[in-house]
Formats: C-alpha cells, structure tokens, sequence
C-alpha cells in the first residue's frame, strides 16, 4: 500500500487569528454599495474605510492605534459629490491617498500624522478625464506619482499626478465594463479582467496588447486577474455551473491553464491578494466570511491549498497591510482588515514557531516604501524593480515625507495644463489671478465665520 506523501511547505501550519474584541474598530457605517471593491485600504500608519455619507461620497481616515468605539462624530474626508468606491494608499507615501467616486472623478488626499482633526473636503489635486463612475484606482509600484485609474466607459488613463495630467490615456482596448486591473512586480505591464470575457495583458506605454485570452472561465460572473511570481497570471472566476474556480496561467502559453481548481458554489466574487515574498496568494469573498490561502510554486499542481481561515460573520471588504506593517518577532506573514456592517475586525496570520529570533526564512528583504523611479523615467521607457528593505529590526514609519505632489503641482515650469485630459489649451494668467483673489475671499469668509462662532460661544458661556 503506498503512503501519500504530504508536501511539505513551512506555511502548510499558518493561521489566522482575529484580534480581541478591544482591538477592533466599532461604530463605522461601511458603504452600502453594492460595487465590488475592497472598501478599505490600510499601510503602517493608517486604516482608511469607504463610509455611508449623505449627500455625497466619503471615506474615514483612522491613526492604527485608534481602536475601539469611534465617536459619532468622527472627521471624514469628503470632498467627492458621489459615493467613493475605491480607495487606495500611495507605496512611496504613507500620508496620501487617492479615491475614485461616481462624480467620475479621482482625487488625491494628504492626511495629516496623527489622523484627521477634522473633515477634510479639498484634495491636493483632482483629476478629470473620465465620463462615468471611477470605480478601480491603483498606485505605480515603483514610479512615483503615476497613478492609474478605470471608469465605467471602459477606459483606462495613467496619471501623472504631480502635473496633475492625463499621461496615457487606453481607451480601444476594452468593449465593456472593466472588472479588474493590476500592475506586475515592476509596474512594466497592467492586467486586466473585462465583461467581454476576455483577460489582456497590457503595455500601457506602447498602448499595446501584449497577451490575451478569451474566456479564462467559462461562467458569466466577473472575473478578477492579478500578477503573481515570474509573471504568472492567477484569475479567479466561475464555472459554467457557477463553481468558484481558481486558475494559473502562463503569459508565454495561454491555450490552457498551467492549473485550475474548484472550490465551492458560493456567489461572492474572490478577491486575491498576492505576496510576492512567501508566494502566497490569499482569497477572500465578498459576502463570504472565510480566507482561503496557497501557496504558488514551480512544481505541478503549482497553486497548493494551505488552509482556510473562517468566522461566522461574513465580510462586507477587506484591507492588506503591506508586509512592513507586520510584526515580525510574532512571525505573523499576513494582515487582514476585514469590514462587517458596523466595525473593522483585524484578523493576522501568523506562522507557529517557538523562537523569539528574527526568522530569515520567513522575511526575505520586502518592497520598502522609497520609489525606484521617477514619474518622468518611467514615461521615459526606464524600468526598476522596487526598491527592497530588510525587517530584521521592524519597521518604523518615517515622519510625514515631503510631499511630492504638491512641490510638483506648484513648481511645474512654464503654465500647467488644466486638469482634464480632454481639454486642450492652458491655465491663462488672468485666471491664476482669479484663483488667487477667490482663496483670499474664502479666507477672509473663514476668518470671520471663525470670529463669529467664538463670540456665540463665550455669550452660551461654553
């Protein structure tokens, strides 16, 4: 009789562990939209969640170390006039973040250290140039400044967000609603899933389809398609008899999957989350309330189910801390940030070992937070992988960085072109100077709306 040999993998034991109850986020009203994004974007200094908002679209910016019950009159930021429905952290800048909205337009926040003191409403720049709801945005990995975003009219548009300009605009390549888009490893090349039932690879700068496969899974419902180790593609999708599937892909080789599993019946579209360090790629459903997690190697049957870490309740979104968030002397690989109806539940996955030691094996150097380009390199045609950092001593959170997107916007040489893309000509003089005279009449409104609040407030003998 022959034993089955059990492969072994130093992650074959990781598990996940919610934190307790005190370490939660109470009393948010997550978005009730039904749009398929994360909701929730964290880095090591800040948890961001997309919120219920009359009146337009807001998102709310905690301190990690602001646990426990929010009070109800927590600041947002709020500048958007439509619900948000993607948010996402800059790599190279722990203090910015950018948001897509229905209003069809994209914004650009600073958040101060220490969080919000109050709401804020005016992005450091806002970028126009889509014609329907923005509902996928995505930060260069590498470059700084380049942003991309997809809207619902089936267009993509890579900005340049220290000019504030449209730098790449891809609007032939997709016949339908985009469902997913994804930079590789040196942000060379984006991934895209699409209604049309098709994934393409793109090179953005040559406005080129690299690669593209029809029908990765036979079903209706959406697929989504990341980048994994050596360029691989992993999709996640549906079968014909609307069985959750997994697949791998190799770009060089699209006829058929290098591997395809199936995994249940539920509804929910999985979202993968990728770790380019471990190999391993965690999927999460929405509505679902588990985290399915495997590791991605070069031997058959390639992707190799781990485990699966569940709750009773079910998940409205879910943040990934970047690895430089972690910590390290608890061996913990992985964070979640999972949204319910009404808090924000940290959940960590940690592998079990019994030393205190700094475990190389498990942290190989992880990408830092420094850019290896320049916004100008990469248009240019220059690649570089991301620049990396060693945790063997943890990471701290450098003090608020200077602000690129600003010094850029404010130093640009010679007249700034406006900020959409389809508007030719540039900003005149004559309308600076209007500008100018309307922030000295918003302050001086300011200044004296202020006087007049403290003068009501010493006469209520507050």
């Amino acid at each position: 009789m022959s034993r089955k040999v059990v492969r072994s993998s130093k992650f074959r034991h990781v598990y996940g562990q919610p934190v307790k109850a005190d370490q939660c986020y109470d009393d948010i009203r997550i978005s009730q939209t039904t749009w398929d994004s994360n909701f929730c974007a964290v880095n090591p200094k800040f948890l961001a969640m997309i919120v219920e908002a009359s009146g337009g679209g807001a998102f709310m910016v905690l301190p990690l170390s602001k646990t426990g019950r929010l009070d109800k009159s927590q600041p947002v930021v709020c500048g958007h006039t439509a619900p948000v429905l993607d948010i996402d952290w800059c790599p190279h800048n722990d203090n910015v973040i950018a948001s897509g909205s229905e209003d069809c337009t994209v914004m650009v926040w600073e958040i101060p250290d220490g969080g919000l003191t109050r709401p804020i409403t005016e992005p450091i720049v806002t970028l126009e140039g889509h014609s329907k709801r923005v509902g996928i945005i995505g930060w260069h990995p590498t470059a700084q400044n380049i942003l991309m975003s997809a809207g619902c009219d089936n267009i993509i548009i890579i900005w340049n967000v220290g000019t504030g300009e449209a730098v790449i605009t891809l609007d032939e390549h997709h016949t339908d609603m985009i469902y997913s888009v994804s930079w590789n490893f040196n942000g060379s090349l984006i991934c895209t899933s699409c209604k049309d039932k098709k994934i393409r690879v793109i090179d953005p700068r040559k406005n080129m389809i690299v690669m593209e496969k029809e029908k990765p899974h036979e079903g209706s419902r959406p697929v989504r398609a990341i980048f994994v180790s050596e360029g691989k593609i992993l999709t996640t999708g549906f079968s014909r008899m609307s069985e959750r599937q997994v697949a791998l892909w190799d770009p060089k080789n699209m006829e058929e999957p290098m591997s395809l599993q199936e995994l249940d019946t539920s509804s929910g579209v999985l979202v993968p989350f990728f770790d380019s360090d471990t190999g391993i790629v965690y999927l999460c459903g929405k509505g679902d309330s588990s985290i399915r997690y495997f590791e991605i190697t070069d031997e058959a049957p390639y992707i190799h189910y781990l485990s699966m870490y569940s709750s009773k309740e079910s998940q409205r979104g879910m943040g990934y801390m970047p690895k430089r968030g972690l910590e390290v002397n608890k061996c913990e690989i992985a964070r979640f940030y999972k949204l319910h109806e009404r808090k924000c539940e940290p959940i960590m996955m940690t592998v079990p070992r019994k030393s205190d030691l700094f475990q190389e094996d498990l942290y190989p150097d992880t990408v830092g937070p420094d850019p290896a380009l320049d916004a100008e390199e990469w248009l240019s045609g220059k690649n570089a992988d991301p620049i990396l950092i060693s945790l063997k001593d943890g990471y701290i959170p450098s003090k608020s960085r200077e602000l690129k997107v600003t010094k850029n916007l404010l130093s640009a040489k010679g007249p700034r072109r406006s900020h959409s893309s389809n508007e030719a000509g540039f900003t005149s003089d004559s309308s600076l100077d209007k500008l100018v005279e309307e922030i000295k009449q918003l302050k001086a409104a300011v200044k004296d709306h202020e006087r007049r609040i403290t003068e009501l407030e010493e006469r209520t003998g507050k």
